[in-house]
């Protein structure tokens, strides 16, 4: 009777899966994370969103063409193909370390944000209570899950929408007090190119953070319904949707204020909404910025909980975290990366005021190198294609090569960045540990 619930459940729908894709990219990282690309870059941070928008269809058709060549097989199954065992391991765990850390952060960030109306309320009980509603969200049938999160994805999704049609009216002068000249914040106060291409490269490292998330498409595909016929639409429309949601939003906020005026310390969305005069404006964009988080956090307890039931299977993981219940969750995977969260809230009561700044120097890291692994293993896994995918890259090998290079590039860029000596401690410590795991684990499955 227990075989019967070994397996999940194909509950996701098309726009499950391109919602929980978009969820997972569209939370931190753009409203929090675009105040720090404008304060490195100004308004040519624009230039580092383009180009990592290249780099994201590139991986993504990557991923998908793999996907339709094997089907039923997720970014683990793909990477154990092409590299085996070991590789597999080491980015497997290293993309759930990420996540744990993405996860806490959001989850601090909700908790941060719900203490704009209750503001004596401490940071560690409030994210408490915003973690277990996610992780209550996770307990349901994948397909309820996929509905939930398509609902709440949509909440910010409108938002940033109301902000770009906002925004452009009071670009454009049709608001009181808007700026005369819609063009002159963006060539005044240092120019396009106030810190040169120093500038654009320094910004990389948050875009390619802020990007992290789209692989949530190839975790997703082993509960997707006629995955063949729904991934190439799914991809497509996830990148440019992507694009259109970063782009447009940072353009408007380049032309409303002056760059070297964007604080950390208030959401770039914040500062717009505050200058259009609406009533109640700051409580409003407070509650999306609460869903944004929440909604990202929730598809990272999916990412988790099915990157362990993947590599349990592949014996990269403790067989326990393949099972499932009755409703096709992988139950010890998601109660696994409960405990985790929990240990991130615990951080938050030692140390409320340093511990969300200390763990945004972590993640960005690893989602390079998860890239950088998936368009490896296209290039490895092409030529032994058993049957012909309907989606392949254009220009292939070029257009992958070119991704790896650049990806190794910001990659280097990442290690070296003195802003980032956190970061790079606890990653590389992190990649060490596991490559010496990789080959206890590979002994013991011997």
């Amino acid at each position: 009777m227990e075989k019967k619930h070994q397996d999940l459940q194909q509950g996701l729908l098309a726009r499950h899966v391109m919602f929980i894709a978009l969820a997972g990219m569209i939370g931190t990282g753009i409203f929090k994370g675009s105040s720090a690309t404008l304060n490195m870059a100004g308004p040519s941070v624009i230039i580092a969103y383009l180009i990592g928008g290249l780099l994201l269809f590139i991986v993504m058709a990557a991923l998908g063409e793999m996907a339709m060549a094997f089907p039923g097989s997720n970014v683990q199954n793909l990477i154990n193909k092409a590299f085996g065992f070991r590789i597999s391991f080491i980015v497997g765990w290293l993309y759930w370390f990420n996540w744990i850390i993405v996860i806490i952060v959001e989850l601090l960030a909700a908790g941060s944000f719900l203490q704009f109306w209750y503001p004596s309320v401490p940071l560690w009980l409030l994210s408490l209570l915003c973690s277990s509603v996610v992780i209550g969200i996770n307990l349901f049938h994948v397909k309820y899950y996929g509905e939930l999160e398509f609902w709440f994805a949509g909440i910010k999704i409108i938002a940033i929408i109301a902000f770009i049609v906002l925004g452009s009216l009071i670009l454009f002068g049709f608001f009181p007090g808007s700026s005369p000249d819609a063009l002159s914040n963006y060539t005044a106060h240092g120019g396009f190119f106030p810190n040169g291409l120093e500038g654009i490269f320094s910004a990389f490292l948050v875009v390619m953070f802020s990007y992290g998330g789209a692989e949530l498409i190839g975790v997703a595909v082993t509960e997707t319904k006629d995955a063949n016929r729904v991934l190439p639409k799914v991809i497509k429309g996830t990148v440019w949707r992507v694009i259109f949601f970063y782009i447009l939003p940072i353009l408007i906020i380049c032309g409303i204020m002056p760059w070297n005026e964007v604080t950390g310390e208030d959401s770039p969305f914040v500062q717009v909404f505050s200058t259009s005069g609406l009533p109640g404006a700051a409580h409003i964009m407070n509650f999306v910025l609460l869903t944004a988080v929440l909604s990202a956090a929730n598809s990272g307890i999916f990412a988790t909980s099915r990157t362990l039931y993947s590599m349990a299977q592949s014996g990269e993981a403790p067989k326990g975290l393949s099972k499932t219940s009755e409703k096709g969750i992988p139950l010890n995977g998601i109660m696994m990366t409960a405990t985790c969260i929990l240990a991130g809230v615990f951080l938050a009561y030692l140390t409320p005021e340093q511990i969300i700044g200390h763990l945004m120097s972590i993640p960005g890291f690893t989602i390079i190198l998860l890239w950088i692994a998936i368009c490896s293993a296209q290039l490895k896994l092409r030529s032994g294609y058993t049957r012909k995918p309907g989606f392949k890259v254009k220009w292939y090998p070029y257009t992958t090569v070119f991704a790896i290079a650049a990806l190794l590039i910001i990659f280097v860029a990442f290690l070296f960045n003195k802003a980032n000596v956190l970061g790079t401690v606890v990653s590389v410590g992190t990649i060490t540990t596991l490559i010496i795991l990789s080959f206890i684990f590979k002994t013991e499955k011997k």
